[in-house]
Formats: C-alpha cells, structure tokens, sequence
C-alpha cells in the first residue's frame, strides 16, 4: 500500500515554509524569502495554528547577547499575519491565502530574549471573520516566554498597495 503525502507536509520535509510556497518572490523583510537582507523567517502548520524556529545572529542583538525588541516585533508580526492568511485561506477552501496586511498589533517584551539560542513562535487564531484574524503570538527560548503578542491582519482587496505583493 503506497502513502499518500500531503503537498502541506512535503514542504516541511524539503525545508520550505508557507512562505517559500506561497510567496516565493515577497521581499519583506521579516518573511520575504526574496530579500536576502531580511530575516526569511519559515512558518509552517501544526495542530495549534503555525510556528516557526529562528536563530537570530549576531546583528540581531540590541546589547550583547540579547535580542533587538524591533527584531523581536518583526518576527510576531510577519508569523503573525502568515498564520491570519493561512487561516483564511483553509476557512475559504481558497488554494493560495488571500493577502494580508497588518492592521493592529502588540507585543509585550517579557524577558530579554537570549543570542546564539533557537526562537520558537506559535501563533494561533483567536478570532476568525470573513477577511481578518485576530492572532495570539508566543516567543519562547530554552522553554521561556521571552514575549508575546496580538494583531489583528486584514486581507486586502485589488487596489490596495500590498495587494499584488506575494506573486
């Protein structure tokens, strides 16, 4: 009997992120696999929502051995809005995740996030409309809360700026 393997996880097994996949080309700079300057952060499913692992490097660091708060900032929101736009896609039955923007977000520093040591970031849908999401985030390292965050992302329609951004 031969395995069928969902197309979702096959990505996860090459290495690829829901970015890479649907928005190979986007050159943000937290999530744009594009932009080699950027952080090209990969998010991928799990029973929750989505979550992603990220070793900042040394350029990250806002004093020795500790994370920039921007940096931090930068990965909740960009695996913040991925886990809105995947959501809405799956809740659609959509093939590719509308897109999405930022319309809110905060987060709240909690510790200082250590260097040299792998980020964990869950996000998770809280609030589901017909074109937003209201996502919870969750940065942890070496299993502590270092910090945590809410936003809420849009999708938006032909003629906003962002519209064309992730093809």
């Amino acid at each position: 009997m031969r395995t069928q393997i969902n197309p979702l996880d096959l990505w996860c097994i090459m290495g690829h992120g829901v970015q890479r996949q649907y928005a190979p080309t986007s050159i943000c700079f937290g999530c744009g696999p594009a932009n080699e300057k950027g952080l090209q952060i990969d998010s991928y499913r799990c029973e929750e929502g989505l979550e992603m692992r990220f070793t900042p490097s040394e350029e990250h660091q806002a004093f020795p051995g500790m994370i920039n708060g921007g940096i931090i900032g930068s990965l909740l929101d960009c695996h913040g809005n991925w886990a809105a736009a995947i959501a809405l896609m799956d809740a659609a039955g959509l093939e590719e995740p509308p897109c999405t923007v930022t319309a809110t977000y905060s987060i709240s520093l909690k510790r200082p996030t250590p260097a040299g040591v792998e980020l964990h970031v869950l996000a998770e849908v809280e609030d589901l409309q017909d074109d937003r999401a209201s996502i919870k985030m969750t940065l942890t390292a070496e299993g502590k809360v270092c910090a945590t965050g809410k936003g809420l992302f849009v999708a938006v329609k032909e003629g906003h700026p962002a519209y064309h951004r992730w093809s």
